[in-house]
């Protein structure tokens, strides 16, 4: 099911969204895993709200638009491309396009924050686009393995495999692998589960 987005976009601005997406073609980091934190957008609107929904909308829509693997700026320059499109074509909607930005560059701490490093809505936004971690096996696999894809041919196999490892084990040594409640309670049982065999499974 294709989760709504939450503006209606514009025809031109969803096709140059889109088009982002899809260059250079990725294995995990596309559209469709836009929709699945989409998915859990609609579920925090649902349940404890969004205080800014159009901004914390378009910062999902945008966080991965400039994504080459091994690069150290993508947050950065998806920040920018999504602050480009506001102006072109939200620009008397009143958008809160600095929110946006920090929105997205936050994104590239994944892993690193704790809750009182950022507000109670971008620790929802964040854990939104980290919730694939707690879902169940068949898909956590998939996405385990999209990442090597993207990875693929950027870096040596030997090196990949050894950061990945001491992120994944960084992630399940922390006491809080989300920093909202909300995902807290509803995945942190299950992210453990697909850490811990993800860390000791020959892959």
């Amino acid at each position: 099911m294709t989760a709504a987005l939450p503006l209606d976009l514009p025809q031109e601005q969803l096709d140059a969204l889109q088009a982002a997406y899809a260059s250079p073609p990725r294995a995990y980091h596309n559209f469709q895993h836009v929709q699945e934190v989409l998915r859990h957008y609609h579920d925090v609107a649902a349940g404890p709200g969004w205080r800014q929904p159009a901004e914390v909308g378009l910062a999902v829509l945008y966080h991965d638009a400039i994504y080459e693997a091994g690069r150290r700026d993508n947050e950065t320059r998806s920040a920018e491309l999504a602050v480009t499109h506001i102006a072109r074509w939200w620009p008397t909607a009143g958008i809160d396009a600095r929110r946006v930005m920090d929105l997205i560059e936050l994104t590239a701490r994944h892993g690193s924050l704790q809750p009182a490093d950022v507000d109670d809505e971008a620790a929802l936004f964040l854990d939104c686009d980290m919730a694939i971690l707690g879902a169940e096996p068949a898909l956590f696999d998939a996405y385990d393995r999209g990442i090597t894809a993207e990875y693929r041919g950027q870096v040596p196999a030997w090196l990949f495999k050894l950061n990945r490892r001491r992120f994944l084990k960084a992630l399940l040594a922390r006491p809080r692998i989300y920093l909202s409640d909300f995902f807290h309670q509803r995945y942190d049982t299950q992210a453990r589960r697909n850490l811990r065999r993800a860390v000791t499974e020959k892959r």
